[in-house]
């Protein structure tokens, strides 16, 4: 073999790979993805302004800001799971014997 990894004489074929997917299953996967890191971290937002406002660690003013600012942020990812044709279980990746990534509220 020569330093490009073929045989004297003849020329190996690189092996192709090729992944068959349909364009809108890769934006839809993409879009899932992004929106389910952007509700783990409003989650954790959430509970971190929880945590601080148990503790009366936040005037009424960060408060009432915090408030509006997750509630937005909720509104907004409703809308963007709607516009992509998503439900909330679709963002909840299962981590195997782990559980799920976000936790499910209790009905």
């Amino acid at each position: 073999m020569d330093s490009t990894g073929s045989e004297a004489g003849g020329e190996v074929p690189a092996p192709r790979r090729r992944i068959n997917s349909d364009p809108a299953d890769v934006e839809r996967g993409l879009v899932s993805l992004v929106l389910t890191l952007v509700e783990l971290l409003r989650q954790l937002m959430e509970r971190q302004a929880i945590r601080r406002v148990d503790e009366g660690t936040l005037t009424d003013e960060q408060i009432e800001r915090i408030g509006t600012t997750l509630m937005l942020l909720g509104e907004k990812m409703t809308e963007l799971r709607e516009h992509f044709g998503l439900t909330p279980e679709d963002l909840n990746i299962d981590l195997g014997p782990l559980g799920p990534l976000l936790p499910t509220d209790p009905a």
